[in-house]
């Protein structure tokens, strides 16, 4: 064990290395939602599945009202309780708490996992920029820190245009553009000095 002080990668994109052998993972994006030195909790952004919100709304026995959210997919989010969804939301206002179980993220975003939003937002309520996920991404005690050490993650601060407002696609390339890194100049093999 090093004597170095805790990293805290809360309100950080985790960008897999091209060489991640985790097929979880490969080529994703994480946003970091909480990390404790009891372990850290993340949902992928760029891993669009099937299932689109209204469809998922759907299955909830709930009816989507909001045109703005139609046709918008839901995210794998990562491995662990793929059953169980997942909402990144933006704040609705300082005081918060709006939801029966939300995480209010440092640096402005909320993670809620009740029902409520989910009821909030399909009767045209609720918050406008959204990314639901059906499952998360989940790290034991050191676990992501060690990930980091053998060169399986790049870390960067958030940004929520690329999480609200990018296309898919894209997301990738642009939380690499953060640490002004483009895909081309990464190597699959790690290397240390």
């Amino acid at each position: 064990m090093s004597d170095s002080p805790p990293i805290n990668l809360t309100n950080q994109f985790l960008i897999a290395m091209p060489g991640m052998s985790d097929g979880n993972f490969a080529g994703a994006v994480v946003y970091m939602c909480e990390h404790t030195e009891r372990g850290a909790l993340g949902l992928i952004i760029n891993r669009p599945i099937e299932i689109g919100v209204q469809q998922l709304f759907e299955k909830v026995d709930l009816v989507l009202e909001r045109d703005d959210l139609l046709s918008t997919p839901v995210y794998l989010g990562g491995p662990v309780q793929t059953e169980r969804g997942f909402v990144l939301h933006e704040q609705l206002d300082e005081e918060g708490g709006h939801y029966s179980s939300t995480l209010k993220i440092d640096g402005g975003l909320e993670m809620t996992t009740s029902r409520d939003v989910l009821e909030a937002m399909a009767n045209g309520a609720g918050p406008r920029k959204v990314l639901i996920t059906l499952g998360y991404s989940g790290w034991s005690a050191g676990q992501l820190e060690e990930e980091i050490g053998r060169n399986g993650w790049l870390t960067v601060a958030a940004d929520r245009e690329i999480i609200f407002d990018t296309p898919v696609e894209d997301r990738y390339d642009r939380a690499l553009s953060l640490l002004g890194i483009d895909r081309g100049f990464l190597s699959s093999e790690a290397g240390h000095a």
